[in-house]
């Protein structure tokens, strides 16, 4: 299999992350936090480690300003929920994913007031405008990093520099960015990073976090056992405590370990290269081809690897199902749980191709991904 899907869970992972998986449900199958043998003690070093290597990576100061969370949806609707109240304001963008979208709706139901600014069918922010609602100074601000439909990187640092200008509350969906978009949370004016384990992170499924600035005051979406004050039946007020009940996922941060750790050691910025090395390859063979019709910026520096692409009108699955049963090649077809930015795109109807190169992809299986499109595209619609 020819696997281009990484912008929906990164595959293979590197093979520390295996190992790492195993070697803890092997060996560190107690609880974190919730006993003083040995076994419980080296599985919260384990956290404590996770955590200061995540730290590393997005230049966070305290590492316990992190909490582990299900995914970004989970951490993106501890933000929400936690921060927004009946009679805020709240903006974002017109391409942001469901994981955003559906929860604004609902803090709508609520009561909280939405304010979304359109972006361009290119994916791009209509920066005007956001800069006109951030001196209205609303509560928070909550957009992606980078859209996860046309790959177009969002201007956050710009966006933070408004909000920590007017004291507004900066949140930033990093889905589709951590682990290979350079991200410090301290120059950019991220005041919450949502992020998710699986993708850039090298990490399992079911895995993610968010970090929360020092000071902001985070309502808990979920309150319950954290292995500290025990003796209390009120959720402990300190972090990451205050944010994450409940046992966590120890393989899965065991693995989500190892995968920050072989960025670290890898480097990032080569890891970025790589996959717009490969995106390159892409768009310069996609738009060649009769019939196609690629989405997104055309400046290789303002997207991240995700490439979505339209053939001669047809339905997007039924192309995707081509390519997987005919060339044995996996990617993403649809709308990618992002009605908004589709509509941005105007293609609502069709919904696009996706395809996410990923680190471990080969130029070789870019030329085969464009060949066969080449043969679809020449049977026509």
């Amino acid at each position: 299999m020819i696997y281009l899907d990484n912008a929906a869970t990164t595959w293979p992972k590197p093979e520390c992350v295996y190992q790492a998986v195993d070697h803890c449900l092997r060996t560190m199958g107690a609880n974190p936090g919730r006993g003083g043998h040995s076994m419980a003690r080296a599985a919260s070093m384990l956290l404590y480690e996770a955590r200061e290597a995540l730290a590393e990576l997005f230049a966070i100061e305290d590492a316990n300003q992190i909490v582990f969370t299900h995914n970004a949806t989970d951490a993106i609707n501890m933000a929400v929920f936690g921060i927004l109240n009946p009679g805020d304001t709240v903006v974002t963008t017109g391409v942001e994913h469901n994981a955003v979208a559906r929860a604004i709706r609902l803090a709508e139901a609520k009561g909280v007031i939405a304010n979304i600014i359109p972006c361009t069918s290119n994916g791009e922010l209509d920066m005007a405008a956001m800069t006109a609602a951030i001196r209205q100074r609303p509560k928070a601000v909550i957009m992606c990093h980078a859209s996860n439909v046309t790959g177009a990187i969002m201007p956050v640092p710009e966006v933070g520099k408004l909000t920590s200008q007017h004291g507004v509350v900066l949140i930033v969906d990093a889905a589709q960015t951590a682990g290979v978009e350079a991200i410090d949370v301290c120059s950019m004016g991220i005041d919450v990073l949502a992020f998710s384990g699986h993708k850039g992170l090298f990490g399992p499924q079911g895995t993610g976090g968010i970090y929360v600035r020092e000071g902001l005051d985070v309502t808990p979406l979920r309150v319950g056992g954290t292995g500290s004050l025990s003796e209390s039946d009120t959720q402990p007020d300190f972090m990451p405590d205050r944010l994450e009940s409940g046992t966590p996922n120890t393989p899965g941060i065991a693995g989500l370990k190892a995968g920050v750790q072989f960025i670290l050691e890898t480097g990032r910025p080569k890891i970025q290269m790589r996959e717009l090395e490969l995106t390159k390859l892409l768009l310069n063979g996609l738009k060649d081809i009769p019939g196609v019709i690629v989405h997104g910026p055309v400046d290789i520096s303002g997207r991240t690897a995700v490439v979505s692409f339209t053939l001669n009108g047809r339905d997007s699955g039924q192309v995707a199902h081509a390519l997987d049963r005919d060339y044995g090649i996996a990617c993403r077809a649809g709308l990618h749980c992002a009605p908004w930015a589709h509509r941005s795109m105007g293609t609502m109807k069709t919904g696009t191709v996706r395809f996410s190169p990923g680190f471990f992809n080969t130029d070789e299986e870019i030329g085969q991904a464009l060949q066969a499109v080449r043969e679809l595209a020449a049977q026509g619609g």
